[in-house]
Formats: C-alpha cells, structure tokens, sequence
C-alpha cells in the first residue's frame, strides 16, 4: 500500500470558480463510468456535484422507433444532427443555470464531444463575455483501442441501455451499437496538444493502463486528474468488518482502546472460518487500524493474507474530551455540546477531536488505495466505516453519520459499472447494539408565553 499523503485545503472553501468537465471519446469507451465516478468521489470530498447526461436529454426528447437506433448518429443524417445539438443545448443550458444559481460548484458534461467545433462550442459558452465569473473547463477524453476492454464495455453495459432494453435481442443490440461507434467514428477528433493547446486535459488511454494530461489548472481539475489515476476496472470484491465486540463496547464508552470482549474473540475465531469458506481470487489483503480490538480482530487473519497491514488512519474518530464517556456521560457533562452534535452529525468536531467531515479527509488516501487494489478487507470501526460505505453507497453526508454498521457483520462490496453491490452478513453471534438513530425534528411550541421545545 502506498502511504504518500496527499493534503488539501479545507473543503467548504476550495471551490472559487465554478467548474465544468466535460467527457470527450467515442461510444464504449467509459465516459458514463467515469462520469458517475467522479460525480460521486466529487461529492463525497465536500464539493457539490451533478452531471448531466446528454443521451437522456436524447431519450426524453426522442421516439425509439426513429431515434434509438444507429442511423440517427450518422453525420450525415442532417435530421438527427439538428435534434443532437439541440439536446446537447438543453443540457448544456440546464449545467449553466445549476452553476449560476449556486446550486453546486462542479458540472459534469457527459456526451461524445467528438469533434472540436463541438468542444469549441462548449469552451465558448463556459467563457462568454457576459459571464461573472467565468466557467472554468477541463476536457476527460477516454481513449481505447483494446478490443476486448470495447467488447466487454459493450456486452457489459451498452446492450441493456434503455436504447435496446425490450426492443431488440442482445446480439440486434451489439450490432446496431458498432454501426454507431463507425458513425462517431467518421467524424471524431481526438484532443491535440498541439491543435488544443490552450485546453485543459487529460487523456485516459485503455481504461488507465497510460495517461497524458495537459495544462491542469485549479483544485478541482488537480483533484480529478488525481482520482483519476487510481481507479480501474478490474473486477473485485472490498469486505468491511467492524472489530469483533469490544469491553468498552459492552458498557456502552466511546473510543478508547480496549479489547475483545469474550464474544468479540468469538466473532474473529469465526471471520477466519468465513474467509476460509469465500475463497476470495488471489491474494485478500487486509488492512487494519492499529486500535487492539481491530488489531486482535485482523491477527486471527493472518495465515489467509501475505498482507496484512495495520494502519493508523483506520483508527475510530476521535472523540476528543469524550473519549471513555458513556453518550449519558457526554449529555450530562457537556448538553450544549452534545445538542450540537444532534443538530449536524456530519460537521460537528468532538473538542480536542474530530467531525465526520475530519474523517472524511482522513481517509481519503483510503478510498485511492480501495480504487487501485484488487480484493481487500478493511478491519475497522463504525465512524470509518460508514465513510467507507457512504463514498461506494453514494450516500450523502446527512445520511453518512447514520448508516448501521453493526458489530458481527461483514458488508461485501462488488463494484459495478454504474453502482455497487452491497451484501451484509450477520454472524449469530450476540453483540450489543451501538447504533444511534437519527434524534427526530425537535417540536416548538408556546405555552402560556413561554416557547418550549420537546421532541415528538
């Protein structure tokens, strides 16, 4: 694992212009995925995101029967060249007014942009003259020429699309999408250091086998070339597991570090028995916080790994002046603080500690090595590991601090093309139950001139 840290400024104030990238390359090619890949890692750091697809804009304007099919992406079917720009115009109108009205700080333009009168006319809008402050653009163009990654992307994704799902067999589905890849094709203009120079760029070649990037300018174009360069495609499985049950869990403290409970020494006598029967491909590496419970919890592993790694950066959240204190403690000793905490989750920062915002930013580095790795299991804590989960679940960050990771139970992530697959397994073995819900909305009311507030 690669221990390089990567600091970056706070994120509520990193975003001073706001930003437009724009997905370049022909069909197949993986702008769709990386697009929501983006979209969700973008959010997940704090900047707000959105993208906005132009083959949906296509597909609410358009009747299948005439529009659906490859002909309509021929460029000489002037028709369908008309009804092309003019979607890509809605969509484009639609990202200026989510950016103008501060609805978010990053747009997402999701469509082929193959030829360069098209991306002029992107960069022409984005810097037109009456525009205070001006958008600042960055092009991802998705270059490939390996077959079986076109191939793959296709039967993969491509086939069930609502283009052809229910209209045509999957072999009618494959065939019709290479006629419109050799349409894109006729027209295409791959980005040029030379003939593009001014443009900000990078080129992913082979879904990230090389790279070449060009004039990166601003945070945010720094944080996606970054994100970038560790993704990949390859098939695996990621397995989140809370430590087995601890004796400060038992008695209800935060923090700490305290070990196993009995029953916690159990849950990781039979973790070892569950990995032994899932038979993960290849090497499961396992990565642990140097917190005992966790450590005790990952030891009993070590015979199924030649990488068992104890970082510190998995450690819980630290709860400041709380740590030790029961949550009656907390509220009896520290009410305002602890009113806090109840109001904003994910922002409030434990005195002497950290926020789930703090976490976030921790465990950045985590989610790069997540992206870049094969099959890994995470032995952590519940805050981590709801960041974790949050960033694959595409969760936001008022629900991030209120995801149930309960103790005893391995939570098995298969990323997809556009989502994830979340499967959870509860070990019959007992622990006691550290979830917290959500406080409910908090009820105002005036009784005889005095405003009393009570929960409902």
């Amino acid at each position: 694992m690669m221990h390089t840290r990567v600091h970056f400024h706070s994120n509520r104030e990193q975003v001073r212009v706001p930003n437009v990238i724009a997905l370049v390359g022909l069909p197949a090619r993986g702008k769709t995925y990386i697009s929501h890949k983006l979209c969700r890692y973008l959010n997940w750091i704090g900047i707000k995101t959105r993208a906005f697809n132009v083959g949906e804009y296509r597909r609410k304007a358009c009747d299948f029967a005439d529009e659906g099919k490859s002909e309509f992406f021929n460029p000489d079917n002037v028709r369908a060249v008309k009804i092309r720009d003019e979607c890509a115009k809605l969509a484009m109108e639609d990202m200026g007014r989510y950016l103008e009205n501060k609805e978010g700080e990053v747009a997402i333009f999701d469509a082929t942009n193959t030829t360069r009168e098209r991306r002029s006319w992107l960069v022409d809008y984005c810097r037109k003259e009456a525009r205070d402050p001006k958008f600042r653009i960055f092009f991802i163009e998705s270059v490939c020429d390996d077959p079986e990654i076109i191939n793959s992307n296709i039967a993969e994704v491509k086939v069930s699309s609502p283009d052809y799902i229910g209209r045509m067999t999957e072999t009618q589905a494959m065939e019709d999408f290479l006629k419109r890849i050799e349409n894109y094709k006729m027209q295409y203009e791959p980005l040029d250091e030379d003939l593009d120079d001014d443009l900000s760029f990078i080129k992913v070649i082979n879904a990230g086998r090389s790279f070449y990037v060009h004039n990166v300018n601003g945070h945010v174009q720094s944080r996606v070339v970054y994100f970038l360069m560790n993704i990949h495609l390859l098939p695996r499985s990621i397995y989140l597991t809370r430590h087995g049950e601890s004796e400060y869990n038992r008695i209800g403290r935060l923090g700490g570090d305290s070990p196993l409970s009995e029953n916690g020494v159990l849950y990781a006598q039979k973790l070892h028995q569950y990995f032994e029967k899932e038979n993960v491909p290849g090497d499961l590496r396992i990565w642990s916080s140097q917190k005992i419970r966790a450590a005790q919890t990952a030891h009993n592993l070590k015979d199924l790994s030649l990488h068992v790694e104890y970082w510190k950066v998995l450690d819980e959240i630290d709860a400041g002046i709380c740590e030790g204190l029961t949550y009656e403690d907390f509220q009896a000793r520290y009410p305002k603080q602890f009113a806090e905490r109840d109001k904003d989750k994910y922002h409030y920062r434990y005195p002497s500690g950290e926020s789930y915002e703090d976490l976030v930013a921790r465990l950045e580095p985590v989610i790069m090595e997540l992206e870049r790795q094969a099959n890994v299991l995470v032995v952590s804590h519940q805050a981590v590991l709801r960041c974790i989960l949050a960033y694959f679940d595409n969760k936001n960050r008022e629900e991030l601090p209120y995801l149930n990771v309960p103790l005893h139970t391995v939570i098995k992530l298969t990323p997809k093309a556009y989502s994830c697959q979340i499967e959870m397994f509860k070990f019959k073995i007992d622990a006691v139950d550290t979830y917290r819900a959500k406080p409910n909305e908090p009820v105002w009311e005036n009784i005889g001139g005095t405003t009393l507030c009570h929960s409902p």
